[in-house]
């Protein structure tokens, strides 16, 4: 793919991330849906769409998606919902996104990547910044949603890592919903004592199934083919940002001093990682 495709596939993959965390709040904070029937209609919808989509690919396609994946698809889109029952649309975001970069971070020094010193600063300046965002407080998102919000950002990360080079994007997202599409359902069936579906909650998990998950993610499988680890993780800084606005435009959330000074610390910290490379050594491929 070209320098332009890549860029374009990304920023669509952004805005659909950013929509996901505006219809879910959306959903859970105004209609009457559960957050596990709305995990449940999200990903039996996103793996429908996948499925139809995979249709215009021919039989040369390969990937059919594995169960450790599925697996990591669950543990983020359950984890998902249920933070957004008590987190607004921005901090969520952010929780989220930090974890994601977070993880995809610790991955890249796992496989010996090396970072200068500049970089550990930036480090500890996220680190910073998430520490204040969650010290108790008035402004404090509910610790609860927070820390779910975390392992749901670890879980996306970890499927991030895992679609990159996994075979035909589409294909192998379809099989990865269609497996975690079983775990939902066997969630949704645990939680039928709690369970509540209406229409317009319905509808907004639908267009999250399949709009910003089915079609975003199969979206965003295509664009890693043309992202390094460091760079998939840096573009994201950009979905908190959007979902804070859309959080605004669309929900009529306030932006609080707290999360101002905790997104400059947290997104700047880690942009600073992500920016700050080594030079390549000669004769290196990097």
């Amino acid at each position: 793919m070209s320098r332009t495709m890549v860029f374009l596939l990304t920023m669509l993959a952004m805005l659909a991330f950013a929509g996901n965390s505006l219809l879910c709040r959306l959903a859970l904070k105004h209609t009457g849906i559960d957050p596990a029937s709305f995990t449940t209609v999200r990903i039996v919808s996103g793996a429908l769409t996948l499925w139809l989509i995979s249709q215009t690919h021919g039989r040369r396609a390969t990937g059919n998606g594995n169960w450790p994946s599925a697996l990591a698809l669950f543990a983020y889109a359950a984890g998902f919902s249920y933070a957004y029952a008590g987190l607004s649309a921005g901090v969520g975001a952010l929780l989220l996104f930090g974890a994601v970069q977070a993880t995809m971070i610790g991955y890249g020094l796992r496989v010996g990547e090396r970072l200068l010193a500049r970089q550990w600063l930036g480090l500890l300046c996220a680190f910073a910044g998430l520490t204040g965002l969650l010290l108790p407080g008035l402004s404090a998102p509910p610790l609860l949603g927070s820390a779910l919000m975390l392992g749901a950002g670890a879980a996306w990360g970890v499927y991030s890592l895992r679609g990159k080079g996994a075979g035909d994007p589409t294909r192998v997202s379809g099989g990865n919903f269609l497996r975690a599409s079983a775990l939902a359902i066997v969630l949704s069936l645990v939680t039928v004592p709690w369970s509540s579906v209406n229409k317009d909650g319905l509808g907004y998990a639908l267009a999250s199934g399949a709009l910003t998950s089915g079609v975003g993610y199969a979206i965003w499988y295509t664009a890693l083919r043309g992202l390094k680890a460091t760079s998939a993780a840096t573009v994201q800084l950009s979905v908190p940002v959007l979902a804070a606005l859309g959080g605004i435009v669309f929900l009529g959330e306030a932006i609080t001093t707290r999360l101002l000074l905790a997104s400059a610390a947290i997104l700047g910290g880690i942009a600073l990682v992500m920016v700050s490379k080594k030079p390549a050594l000669p004769g290196s491929n990097s």
